[in-house]
């Protein structure tokens, strides 16, 4: 089972490293996460919520470890994440069966053997 906090404290170490590689790129993406922030339509909550959703269908234990600690910090209780994250199995299912799709789409042009 992996250490998340000090996955979690190791991992922004290695992007502060960066950020001072490539400072420009580490503004533009922070430029990003405050203007999504400054919206205002959603909460925090429900932007920690689809975070993690995300980070479980591109598979970034990065995200995982930073959101799942903001999403408990600002009160969102497990079952909350839970449901969220089922949305995300759910999404994952149905793009598999989207692409099941489109594979025997590809088979169907091949010509007969």
């Amino acid at each position: 089972m992996q250490d998340w906090n000090n996955y979690r404290d190791s991992l922004i170490g290695r992007v502060g490293d960066y950020a001072k590689v490539a400072p420009d790129v580490m503004r533009a993406l922070s430029a990003i996460d405050v203007g999504v922030s400054k919206m205002g339509h959603l909460d925090a909550t429900t932007h920690e919520l689809i975070a993690l959703a995300v980070a479980v269908t591109t598979r970034c234990d990065g995200c995982i470890a930073v959101h799942a600690k903001k999403a408990i910090d600002l009160g969102v209780k497990r079952e909350e994440i839970a449901e969220a994250l089922s949305v995300a199995i759910s999404l994952n299912a149905g793009a598999a069966l989207t692409y099941t799709a489109r594979v025997l789409e590809a088979v169907d042009t091949l010509p007969n053997q």
